[in-house]
Parts: C-alpha cells; sequence; structure tokens
C-alpha cells in the first residue's frame, strides 16, 4: 500500500452550506452569510459584498473524499475558512456563529470518521467564552481542538493577557492551528487585493512565531501544540537572525529561551509550494515538526502536497513521519504504528 494514501493533511478549510442570521436581534454588525449562485458554486457576503466566491467542496463530505482521492489524501484536518473566525464581531454573536460552525465541521467528521478530523472555532476577543467553547468543542463535538489567528484584533499570540485560554488548551490537550489574518503591512503591498495572502500573510506568521518565542509562550505552558499554517511563513529566514542576535551579550539572552530550540518543538505545514523551500524547512525546524498541508479547496491550493515529499529524497520511515506520523502526534493520536489511526 502506498504511503501516500495515508497521507494526513492538516490544513484543509470548511464554510458551512448556510449560515444563520442574528441580525434581527444585534443590529447592522458585519455577519457573514452564504448565498448559492448556481449549482456546486456560491459567495460568501459581507457587508453585502462578496468576500470570496466558493465551491462545494466547502461543505460537501462526498465532494471532499473524492477530491483527497485524486491529491493522494488519505486523512483531512477541517478548520473554518479563517475569515470566519470573526474576532471584530461583538462576543455574543461571535459565539453563535463558533457554536453553528463547530457542530458543522463535528457533523463532517461524523460522516466520514475515518477522513476527517475537526478543529473548530472559538471567540477570542472574550476569553471567558473561548475558553466555554473550546471545553464544549472537545468535550462534546469531539474535535481535536481549534484553529485560531496570528493575532485576536491586533494582540500577538505570545502577550500574557491570552493565558487562560492557553492554559485551558494545555489543560485539555487541545491541538492549535495558527493561520494568518488581518496581518499588518496591508497599506504598504501595490497590486491586487489577493497579494495579501501571497505577500503578506507570511510576514504575519513570522511576526506570531516571534511573539510566541520572545514572549515565552511555551515557557509559561510547556505542553501546549502549536502548528503554524504556510509553512511558518517567512520565519526560517528570520529564525538564524533572531537566534544570532540571542546568542550576543544583549538583553535577549535573558528575555527569552533559545530561539531555534523552542522552534523545532512547535509544528509547521509543508504548504510552500516548492520542495527546494520545503529543504529548507526541514534543515530549520526538523523532520519531525512538519505536517502536509495543502489549503483545499481554495483557488491557492496545492492540488498535489505529497509530490513535493516524495522530491526529498527521503527514506521510507522519513517519508511516513512526514505524511502521517508528525500530524497524528500533533492532533494528539496514537502513534504511526497503530494503523487503526490511519485511513484505509
Amino acid at each position: 500500500m502506498s504511503e501516500s494514501c495515508c497521507a494526513v493533511d492538516v490544513h484543509t478549510h470548511v464554510v458551512p452550506s448556510s449560515l444563520p442570521d442574528p441580525r434581527a436581534d444585534f443590529g447592522d454588525i458585519p455577519w457573514p452569510s452564504v448565498t448559492h449562485t448556481r449549482p456546486c458554486h456560491a459567495e460568501v457576503i459581507i457587508r453585502g459584498k462578496n468576500y470570496r466566491s466558493i465551491e462545494d467542496g466547502c461543505w460537501h463530505v462526498g465532494r471532499r473524499v473524492e477530491q483527497m482521492t485524486r491529491m493522494k489524501v488519505g486523512v483531512q484536518v477541517l478548520s473554518p475558512m479563517p475569515e470566519l473566525l470573526s474576532y471584530w464581531l461583538a462576543p455574543e454573536p461571535a459565539r453563535l456563529l463558533a457554536r453553528h460552525i463547530n457542530e458543522t465541521i463535528a457533523d463532517m467528521v461524523r460522516a466520514e470518521p475515518t477522513r476527517f478530523h475537526g478543529l473548530g472555532m472559538v471567540p477570542l476577543q472574550d476569553i471567558s467564552l473561548a475558553v466555554n467553547e473550546l471545553e464544549y468543542l472537545m468535550r462534546q463535538l469531539g474535535l481535536r481542538g481549534v484553529e485560531i489567528a496570528t493575532n485576536i484584533n491586533g494582540v500577538s499570540l505570545g502577550d500574557p493577557s491570552l493565558d487562560p485560554f492557553f492554559a485551558a488548551a494545555e489543560s485539555l490537550g487541545a491541538t492549535i492551528f495558527v493561520h494568518p489574518l488581518r496581518p499588518v503591512g496591508l497599506d504598504r503591498l501595490l497590486g491586487p487585493a489577493s497579494l495579501e495572502q501571497v505577500v503578506a500573510f507570511p510576514g504575519e506568521t513570522a511576526l506570531c512565531i516571534a511573539s510566541v518565542i520572545t514572549g515565552g509562550l511555551l515557557k509559561r505552558h510547556p505542553r501546549l501544540r502549536l502548528g503554524f499554517s504556510h509553512g511558518g511563513g517567512s520565519f526560517a529566514q528570520v529564525l538564524s537572525r533572531l537566534q544570532h542576535a540571542w546568542t550576543l551579550p544583549t538583553p535577549m539572552r535573558e528575555a527569552f529561551e533559545e530561539p531555534r530550540a523552542t522552534a523545532r518543538r512547535l509544528f509547521y505545514d509543508t504548504l510552500v509550494y516548492d520542495h527546494t523551500t520545503l529543504k529548507f524547512l526541514v534543515d530549520s525546524f526538523g523532520l519531525s515538526q512538519l505536517m502536509i498541508g495543502s489549503d483545499y479547496p481554495f483557488a491557492i491550493m496545492d492540488t498535489m502536497p505529497t509530490e513535493r515529499v516524495a522530491k526529498l529524497a527521503l527514506s521510507d520511515a522519513e517519508t511516513a513521519q512526514l505524511l502521517y506520523g508528525n500530524a497524528l502526534r500533533f492532533l494528539g493520536l496514537p502513534s504511526p504504528d497503530d494503523r487503526t489511526a490511519r485511513a484505509p
């Protein structure tokens, strides 16, 4: 059996086929809606404008499984489309949106439990509500954890104000997948709006990881399982600079733990679209910290994520580790030696 058939894709997104509309209760808020434009196609509408055109792979279980087979992916980890995280909403409507999306993802996992694992979302603009929703989605819905953004309305993930949430995640054994959202520097981009994802996302992710390290998040919560999308953005290049600066007789040495050692405790997906860059990530972060990621089902996705792994010329054991072993560890699931943890 080809190991690629068992690949676990940790970076895939869900948009429900419909969303409730609470605006009668909450007034004019930037609440997302889904408008079906033609068979198998829809638009995500926010404030009367089309935020993104999507296809039914966003919500249709059968379509996802069919396309996963063509991509040589055995298991997908489902998480919300990042814009749906909606940290800019007031806490109560944000909680309602999170509950609907979490239950949608749980339903999809229940429909194909050997092909899907689920990560939900929580209203991190209110830490107490976020902790309550995290407990619900893990204990009641059976999801593995959550997707969160690289910043919470401008607050970096390494900021101690978020510690109560991370303490709860650590206690519950929650997996946390971090995705860029509302990146800094958009005012400096020249060209199409889609450059936000292509150019601004990598820098935003690098700033986020740096905050985790320099803010001492893993020192305070050493059992956290944090994974970063898009190969950690541009952080692999930042890491050598941060490591060098830390070795010098500056306040950095006393302020935080060794950057390279801390970076190698985090997880990263392989979504860099280039096997040479992927090799650089292996050298920077260690093979044990990388996991397959595709960004399914959006236009920018890598349609054959396992093929780039094949070009690395790894041993069979190393290939298996990258295709599924590391992802299972990230998800807190049994070791890859337990064949029941993998799709048939």
